[in-house]
């Protein structure tokens, strides 16, 4: 009988990594602050995804090791060659079926997730976002500010509060990424691009250009500040007072 010794150990040490593999993806804070309801549903997401994966490259990794440690070749036996052998229908079926059913609920999870993030509320606000090089602007417009319109290079928002994103590009493409948020949408010239978030952290976070857009591009970048309803309606009175606001029409 073959010694089973080299495979138990070997079956031992893949459920070691995965364990470790698991745990150092909650452990380790890989991402920014959550900010936003979305932000929460996208790592736990992320989460799935990890559980799902690591168990699966630890056993492939697992595999390849064992056969190259079990099976290597030895001096002399160069011009050998394997014993021959048959398929296994049951066993072809199985690592095909498992996988399929595996990638079949991670996307049917994905798509939930996903349509979640985007479901419209009873009540939101509107920001049209413009992206050229090397700089974002932001208009709020007169459902949101009551009155005239409000441009800014400054992103305030209020807190609990869905917000859609209009977004639109002058020249080229650019990606406007929230880190916090955990959203990303490409700015694409011609064409009007939507995402909605609902930020519920007080604070503020960078806004970022994630596609490479020019010579410039590291530096478009501003700011979202998230604070309260009674801070946000006071900032869009200062700015519509203010001579240096630009006023644009929607």
């Amino acid at each position: 009988m073959r010694n089973r010794r080299p495979l138990i150990v070997t079956l031992i040490a893949a459920a070691i990594a995965t364990a470790i593999g698991i745990a150092l993806s909650f452990i380790i804070h890989w991402f920014p602050v959550q900010a936003s309801a979305q932000a929460k549903n996208t790592d736990r997401l992320y989460h799935v995804l990890v559980i799902a994966s690591i168990p699966i490259f630890v056993l492939v990794v697992s595999t390849i090791l064992y056969s190259v440690w079990q099976y290597r070749m030895k001096p002399g036996e160069e011009l050998k060659d394997g014993p021959p052998i048959h398929g296994n229908t049951r066993l072809e079926v199985i690592w095909t079926a498992i996988p399929a059913m595996l990638v079949l609920a991670l996307v049917s999870y994905s798509f939930v997730i996903l349509h979640d993030n985007e479901k419209k509320p009873a009540r939101e606000i509107q920001v049209q976002v413009t992206g050229q090089q090397f700089f974002w602007s932001f208009v709020y417009p007169s459902s949101v500010t009551g009155g005239k319109p409000v441009e800014s290079d400054q992103l305030y928002l209020p807190a609990n509060e869905s917000v859609q994103f209009q977004m639109r590009s002058k020249d080229v493409i650019h990606a406007f990424w929230i880190p916090a948020f955990r959203l990303q949408e490409d700015v694409v010239p011609g064409i009007t691009t939507t995402y909605r978030a609902t930020p519920d952290r007080i604070g503020t976070y960078p806004v970022v250009c994630n596609l490479l857009c020019g010579l410039g591009h590291s530096t478009m970048r501003t700011n979202v500040h998230v604070v309260s309803e009674a801070q946000f309606q006071q900032w869009l009175k200062s700015k519509g007072a203010s001579s240096s606001t630009t006023v644009t029409k929607p």
